[in-house]
């Protein structure tokens, strides 16, 4: 296997710093530099490009990007283990990559970063379905990103992708596919990890649009798709039920039949229902 950096090879990193993963953080290492380099490649042209990482571990793809010519690299790591190897890294790249101890969920990259910023991330599988919906729901868009690289479990990334009427089809293909283009671009089997996880991964490449497909406030359309796919073998009119006013009104005039379930319903007539409910 060639080696993308003079660094060592991951396992000697994580053998020298004992970082044995641990569950609780949900923690899956990428161990082949070759396949991290891959994933950064995926990302496109990274010579003019911040990163901002989540969870880098022991640093994987976090050598990838920046050996793919990341102008910066910012990685936010909850575990303290992994610090002194991260440190290493920053060293060895001439201090590209600066390194946070601390939650994703609570840490404001933007204090570090300069535009154009991309994000990169294997991340955390218990918090990545979480940051993935705020960063395609804020308030504003074009958001702070041009893009996400994101690795999930299989499940979820085909999520991200589905098509109305598929077993899939949910709030994240919804949301992915109002405001940007999201495609899988790299499926990895469990054996790519150490620990194995028990399914398969893939990494969803979502690209933003400069303006949403349709018009919709976004903190109403998530609130939406949420609660009608929460009960998704009810009719629409029982599981919005509550949501606004004259429901079914707004469904039929939104070219929904309110004897329809979520799983049909296509995005420009959800982007509709959530313009009528923003307006009651």
């Amino acid at each position: 296997m060639s080696q993308i950096d003079t660094l060592p090879p991951l396992r000697s990193v994580i053998s020298t710093h004992g970082l044995s993963a641990r569950k609780s953080l949900g923690q899956n290492f990428l161990l082949d530099l070759n396949l991290t380099a891959k994933i950064a490649r995926h990302v496109g042209d990274l010579t003019g490009s911040d990163v901002l990482e989540i969870g880098p571990g022991p640093g994987g793809l976090t050598r990838g990007l920046l050996s793919e010519g990341a102008r910066r690299v910012l990685a936010i790591e909850k575990d303290s283990r992994c610090i002194p190897a991260l440190q290493e890294i920053a060293a060895a790249y001439d201090g590209r990559l600066t390194v946070i101890e601390g939650d994703a969920l609570e840490v404001d990259p933007l204090t570090h970063l300069q535009k154009p910023i991309q994000i990169a991330a294997n991340l955390p599988y218990n918090i990545g379905t979480e940051l993935l919906v705020r960063w395609l729901t804020p308030p504003e868009w074009p958001p702070f990103w041009d893009s996400l690289t994101l690795m999930f479990q299989r499940e979820v990334a085909e999520r991200i992708v589905a098509k109305p009427g598929s077993k899939a089809y949910g709030r994240l293909a919804l949301l992915a596919q109002w405001r940007s283009d999201a495609a899988i671009v790299l499926n990895l089997p469990p054996e790519a990890f150490t620990p194995p996880p028990k399914v398969s991964s893939a990494v969803v490449h979502v690209k933003a649009l400069e303006k949403p497909r349709f018009e919709a406030d976004a903190k109403t359309l998530e609130r939406v798709v949420a609660k009608a796919f929460n009960q998704r073998r009810k009719m629409l009119r029982a599981s919005l039920k509550g949501v606004t006013p004259d429901l079914e009104d707004k469904l039929i005039a939104s070219g929904i039949k309110p004897t329809d379930r979520a799983e049909v319903i296509g995005l420009e007539q959800f982007c509709a229902f959530a313009r009528a409910v923003k307006a009651s």
